[in-house]
């Protein structure tokens, strides 16, 4: 009977697949829209990031309409941003438009990213909702790897197609608004908005045979613990150090250099001397290798626990990354080196940071300081996101593509002594443990 549930999940989760759509499908278009708008590097980065721009925006302006109108109200909102985005890159008739449209889908993106886990961990029986809300880990790097995949198709087609590339966004855009339209309201949302008979039957049909009365005093017990600690500063100790840490977790992730690939990494292979469709296919495998290592890092991350995972991983991307590095310096960029090396680092990447950040956020903080925490930790992500996609083009034309990558390499390492002495093991512990763990 748990079919339904499914569902809702499966639905809410497309959410997660368009913010990976979104933020990869320029990976293979950026190189022709360059060349059709005569863009410099500057442009280059600032096109690029004009959608991280809309994620930023996007993610700290979505609460107080999530609050207010339901979360799957807009998600809606959101899939529509998704499907008129698509449409309006595809059909840019100067780069203003364009621009336009990769902003209005990262308002989406921004907005997809706090919505859609929230809708799903409320939706979620609670013996579930770390599986569950894991799906949209999952949605997100499938999302990446359809993107890299209809680029290549769509170029190995007609090459040079980008506008197709695009408007191939279109389709699972519709599918996600239209399913929204068969999804039930979040309960806690229901339950905060004076809806209880409704959130009843919304928990009856999600989780057959719960104990409906415990569920229902258990939201109204959180929404009184959170309604009495609205007003806890979180610039005053013993706060602001975690603060300070979430801020952190977000730019290390960053400072790996993955979202470099993710958006450049089809103008890096070529810059290598792969042909347009190798390099487009060269994208497809680092996409594969992304997917196929989430999945083994969500098997793992609680047998091994989340700083094993971390330092694994930071040291097998400086690895790889340094190698990388070199490869660019001396010119040594024949055959397939590069791939391999990119594959390998995007294994590590996947495994660790890719998997770990997010649950290291959601875990890490007090229950009263937790949303405004993660919110800091999601800004700091998205904002070095932003910075680093709009400068990457402009730095990597003055001093080259392989010292950007040592940046990378270094950044990578010193992460490692960040992880070794500002975070705590929360691996196997209650929330109410790890809160005493780092109050302490």
């Amino acid at each position: 009977m748990k079919r339904y549930l499914y569902f809702v999940t499966f639905a809410a989760a497309l959410g997660g697949l368009m913010f990976g759509f979104e933020t990869a499908v320029i990976n293979g278009a950026i190189h022709y829209v360059s060349e059709e708008f005569q863009l410099d590097a500057f442009m280059k980065g600032f096109v690029v990031s004009a959608a991280l721009a809309g994620c930023v925006a996007g993610a700290l302006a979505i609460s107080r309409p999530g609050d207010k109108y339901g979360r799957r109200n807009m998600l809606r909102i959101m899939a529509l941003l998704f499907l008129l985005s698509m449409l309006a890159a595809g059909l840019a008739t100067n780069i203003w438009i364009f621009i336009l449209a990769r902003f209005l889908g990262g308002l989406a993106v921004g907005g997809a990213s706090v919505l859609t886990p929230m809708y799903i961990s409320e939706i979620a029986p609670p013996h579930m909702r770390g599986r569950l809300v894991a799906t949209n880990q999952l949605a997100v790097v499938t999302g990446i790897l359809l993107a890299f995949f209809s680029d290549y198709f769509i170029d190995s087609v007609i090459q040079g197609s980008w506008r197709w590339m695009f408007l191939a966004g279109v389709f699972p855009s519709a599918v996600f608004g239209i399913l929204l339209f068969f999804i039930p309201r979040s309960p806690r949302w229901l339950m905060k908005t004076n809806k209880e008979d409704e959130a009843r039957q919304v928990i009856a049909k999600v989780n057959p045979g719960a104990n409906v009365d415990q569920l229902i005093q258990s939201i109204r017990e959180s929404l009184h613990e959170e309604a009495r600690n609205t007003h806890v500063s979180v610039f005053k100790k013993p706060y602001f150090r975690l603060i300070m840490i979430g801020i952190a977790v977000g730019m290390f992730n960053q400072l790996a250099g993955i979202n470099v690939i993710m958006y450049y990494s089809t103008d890096i292979f070529r810059e290598a001397g792969f042909s347009a469709e190798s390099a487009l296919f060269q994208s497809v495998l680092i996409g594969f290798t992304n997917l196929v290592f989430t999945i083994i890092a969500m098997t793992l991350i609680d047998k091994f626990g989340r700083k094993f995972l971390l330092y694994t991983g930071a040291v097998g991307i400086a690895v790889f990354l340094g190698f990388f590095s070199w490869a660019f310096i001396t010119g040594n960029t024949s055959g397939f080196k590069l791939v391999g090396l990119l594959i390998g680092y995007i294994a590590f990447f996947a495994f660790s940071q890719g998997a770990v950040i997010w649950v290291i956020l959601s875990e890490m903080y007090p229950t009263v300081i937790r949303a405004r925490g993660t919110a800091a930790g999601s800004f700091s992500h998205w904002i070095f996101n932003f910075a680093i996609a709009l400068l990457f083009p402009v730095v990597s034309a003055k001093t080259g593509v392989g010292f950007v990558f040592v940046f990378f390499t270094v950044s990578t390492l010193l992460s490692i002594v960040f992880y070794r002495f500002a975070l705590v093991e929360t691996n196997g512990k209650s929330l109410e443990e790890i809160e005493k763990m780092i109050l302490k």
